[in-house]
């Protein structure tokens, strides 16, 4: 249906920079709450994909230089586009995805040390029970230099994550944790944390360099974080 769809709303009010096509109106698209307009109908990005993608496009060296690329749990808006780049060593992994190259547990992974220059890892940790493990694991496997953008749900107004395994009722944990297989809400303290392994990390607020023209024609989430990780 997605064609169709993509077909139907076209227009030129908005814009996914993914794909480069504009819409009359995104999509809605949320658990606990949903939110209008958000989900992109080509290539079914959210904020959080066009915020990543413009970083890629405008900040980095990640479409030309040559790079060794891990992906994890890798999104269907960005995999295909990123096999085709000639520049790309890249591989995808995931527990239980289909379209993974490499399953793998995130707390076990089986490369070697400094194995990549660049991992993308965009809502993962906030289903992983043991997050230290897996972000030791990120830092491991990451050369020297490299970056990872670690992206999660993160809560602004909270100062510290907060967890509670108690909670089992499904509609109740997708009620406070967004979605009811999250099994925290992060707060501000993410950032500390992704440093406490060994990271150098910048919560950077890409929207501050954009206009507000650009980031209502893109429909981004002014003030996301992206958590810019080097080592």
């Amino acid at each position: 249906m997605r064609p169709f769809v993509a077909f139907f709303l076209r227009g030129n009010t908005y814009t996914d920079p993914i794909d480069g096509k504009s819409y009359r109106r995104f999509l809605p698209y949320g658990y606990a709450k949903v939110r209008e307009n958000v989900l992109a109908p080509g290539t079914l990005s959210l904020e959080r994909h066009r915020l990543f993608w413009l970083y890629l496009k405008n900040e980095t060296t990640f479409f030309s230089a040559p790079l060794r690329v891990l992906h994890f749990a890798p999104e269907q808006a960005f995999v295909q586009k990123f096999k085709k780049q000639k520049n790309l060593s890249y591989t995808t992994t995931d527990l239980n995805s289909p379209i993974a190259d490499v399953k793998a547990d995130i707390c076990d992974l089986p490369f070697k040390d400094n194995s990549f220059d660049f991992i993308i890892c965009n809502h993962v940790l906030e289903h992983i029970p043991d997050d230290t493990k897996a972000m030791q694991e990120l830092y491991r496997v990451l050369a020297p230099k490299g970056t990872a953008i670690v992206q999660v749900p993160y809560d602004a107004k909270l100062s510290t994550t907060f967890e509670d395994n108690t909670i089992t009722d499904q509609s109740e944990r997708t009620r406070i944790f967004g979605q009811y297989d999250h099994l925290r809400v992060y707060g501000m303290d993410y950032f500390k944390k992704l440093a406490s392994v060994g990271f150098d990390v910048k919560a950077l607020d890409y929207t501050a360099t954009l206009s507000r023209e650009d980031i209502e024609c893109y429909r981004l989430c002014r003030g996301e974080l992206l958590p810019v990780c080097k080592k």
